[in-house]
């Protein structure tokens, strides 16, 4: 991959100026291998596995830090899902693997291991039902792991039996890390058609498709994108989609050239970039703060949803022409406590859980680092996962739900979690009840496009 002198200057003043950086490098590690009847065998065959293969990952990212001059804000680890591994396990608790899995990606110096995951969208195995019983155990006992749980897909339906499992999960999650404001909660998510190659937390996994070993890469840019937008704040929306496109072409050639590089120094095979724009709760490196200087108000308002369906497709059309490997999540987060202008627009009473829910039908992701109230029962929780994932389901699309029932706290109050995870304001859910809804069990069937070849 060659740079001109013009892209290279450019590149300098995104990093300087915009808040430019490269959001992870994450090593995807297949741990099939390790599964073992005896959990004592198997932790001790995982830990092996991740500390040999991940052994100079942060290493080998620093040095490309130093060398390109791009800050690479989290180094991190995917796994193949646990419940896959454990599945011919005697013991039925998990939490002793994600123990080990939190253990060693201490000891490789990594922020984030991904992979406590089970993937049930059409039912569970023995091995997938012990994990999501271990999930709120797993993440009040670790630091680093993220656990995932894919309910639903365009193909198989809503599996609503998982889907109340999980606000079950969810709830109890949060209760096992009151102290910290439901942490816990922050490091779970929900999926329909979940991607198996996403460098993103808290929903990385390396997926049953996937290689012995894979990089893969997660960009990001919102101050990029929001400094070009307020550049031309007159422009006509084919002018103001056109400088998005050549923004995120920009942006997504830096990360496969990133990528590429650790894939060679580190003799792992190159994946994918993730190109979504994934805000911080740093001023300026906002999704929000994109969208209102399209020219709304707030973010929230009437015309967000626009707004955002525009910001989302010229990042894909983008980033899809300057890589050939785009993959993962690739658009436009909107995470709630992660993103100064999100909270801001909360804060106003501009931005309702409500409103999000309509912004997901044309996003990345979904419902996404939402506070709610402590008091918010496993059953609405339950039912703000099922209308997530018929987004997902008949617009064929990823949809997700990472949603914190915040103990002890109500609407008007706020949490605190720090670095990337941010603050949020607790939001307003409905106070009708939906319990005999999601008790109903079964199957939400697939869309008549699942039958679409």
């Amino acid at each position: 991959m060659i740079f001109n002198t013009d892209e290279i200057l450019e590149t300098i003043k995104m990093i300087e100026q915009e808040n430019f950086d490269i959001r992870t490098i994450t090593l995807g590690i297949n741990l099939r291998d390790c599964a073992h009847p005896n959990i004592e065998t198997l932790n001790q065959q995982v830990y092996d596995k991740i500390t040999t293969t991940a052994q100079d990952l942060v290493a080998v990212a620093d040095k490309i830090e130093a060398r390109f001059g791009a800050p690479i804000v989290n180094k991190r680890i995917s796994v193949t899902p646990i419940s896959i591994i454990a599945d011919a396990c005697q013991e039925k608790n998990y939490t002793s693997i994600a123990k080990t899995m939190d253990r060693a990606a201490k000891e490789v110096g990594v922020d984030f291991i991904g992979g406590f995951s089970a993937l049930v969208h059409k039912g569970a195995t023995k091995g997938e039902s012990n994990l999501i019983e271990s999930i709120p155990q797993a993440l009040a006992n670790t630091d680093r792991v993220c656990s995932s749980v894919n309910v639903a897909s365009t193909k198989a339906g809503i599996n609503m039996d998982a889907v109340l499992k999980m606000g079950q999960t969810i709830k109890k999650s949060a209760q096992l890390t009151a102290d910290q404001d439901g942490l816990g909660a922050a490091k779970l998510v929900t999926f329909c058609n979940v991607p198996e190659d996403n460098p993103f937390m808290a929903g990385a996994f390396h997926g049953t498709g996937e290689p012995e070993a894979v990089i893969n890469v997660g960009i990001s840019g919102p101050g990029v994108v929001k400094n070009i937008v307020e550049e031309i704040p007159n422009a006509d929306f084919n002018t103001l989609a056109d400088k998005i496109k050549r923004t995120a072409f920009k942006i997504t050639r830096m990360g496969e050239l990133v990528g590429e590089t650790a894939s060679e120094m580190l003799d792992i095979p190159f994946g994918i970039v993730d190109l979504s724009l994934a805000p911080t709760p740093a001023i300026g490196d906002s999704v929000a703060n994109i969208l209102e200087g399209m020219g709304l108000e707030v973010c929230g308002t009437h015309g967000t949803t626009a707004a955002l369906a525009l910001l989302n497709d010229a990042v894909k059309k983008g980033g899809s022409m300057a890589s050939s490997a785009v993959g993962g999540l690739s658009g436009a987060f909107i995470p709630v406590s992660e993103d100064q202008g999100m909270i801001k627009a909360t804060e106003l009473g501009a931005l309702s859980l409500e409103k999000l829910e309509a912004m997901t039908c044309v996003c990345s992701v979904g419902l996404d680092m939402i506070a709610i109230p402590g008091n918010t029962t496993a059953e609405t929780i339950s039912a703000i996962i099922a209308d997530e994932m018929a987004i997902g389901m008949i617009n064929s699309k990823t949809t997700a739900v990472r949603a914190i029932p915040a103990p002890h706290k109500n609407v008007g109050d706020e949490v605190k979690f720090g670095g990337l995870l941010g603050e949020a304001p607790i939001m307003k859910v409905s106070q009708y009840k939906s319990d005999k809804f999601v008790h109903r069990g079964g199957r939400i069937p697939a869309p008549i496009q699942a039958l679409t070849n």
